[in-house]
């Protein structure tokens, strides 16, 4: 029990800090600003059942499109470290995603979404570097017990998102501009320390053959 504790914490850790939904409020707070509340949530609904979908489809087929093109773990590890590093790098820079607004006319329409799918959805919730994270998480899983655990990550991380998302317009207030541009560089230098980890356990393999030989 207490292994599939650490696991769980360790999954949803990292895939809620790479999702990291305090940063997807500006964006979904600026698509939502003219619309009504009831169209809002829908917004966020489509949003995040989409990314959620996408977080399963892609750890089911992320392994057979990286051996298909002859990708390896440890290079994914590599590449999402430096994708991570980046992306933590740009929060502590203060750098957020901008879109357009919805209006009460279009919040009914292929538009409204669309917008919910792309860009709140993906990539904004669901980015590179979430299906990175999905993808290096779901080939580690090495039981049943883990990959349900994973799975079960990917559910709560998307429901927390979700009501992030709704109370957001509280939660920005509470924060202040001040507070939460603190959070964000918070949130930005932790994904930069989990970018590390990856990186340097993506490189180890290959430093080892190189010595080998």
């Amino acid at each position: 029990m207490k292994e599939q504790i650490s696991y769980f914490l360790f999954a949803f850790t990292s895939l809620f800090t790479i999702v990291n939904p305090f940063s997807v409020m500006p964006l979904y707070l600026g698509m939502t600003e003219n619309i009504s509340r009831d169209k809002a949530v829908a917004v966020a609904k489509r949003g995040c059942v989409t990314a959620f979908i996408a977080m399963v489809v892609f750890s089911l087929t992320g392994k057979f499109i990286f051996d298909f093109f002859k990708i390896s773990v440890d290079g994914l590890r590599i590449v999402g470290g430096i994708l991570f590093f980046l992306t933590g790098f740009d929060m502590l820079q203060g750098k957020i995603a901008r879109t357009k607004s919805l209006t009460d006319g279009e919040s009914d329409t292929d538009e409204a979404k669309i917008a919910a799918v792309t860009p709140l959805a993906i990539p904004t919730i669901y980015g590179p570097g979430a299906i990175t994270i999905t993808t290096v998480l779901t080939t580690d899983a090495s039981t049943y017990s883990q990959r349900t655990i994973l799975f079960a990550t990917f559910f709560l991380v998307s429901l927390a998102t979700y009501f992030l998302l709704l109370g957001s317009r509280k939660i920005m207030r509470l924060l202040g501009e001040s507070g939460s541009k603190v959070f964000s560089r918070l949130m930005g230098l932790i994904i930069m320390m989990i970018a590390v980890e990856f990186f340097f356990k993506g490189l180890k393999p290959y430093v080892l053959r190189l010595m080998v030989h």
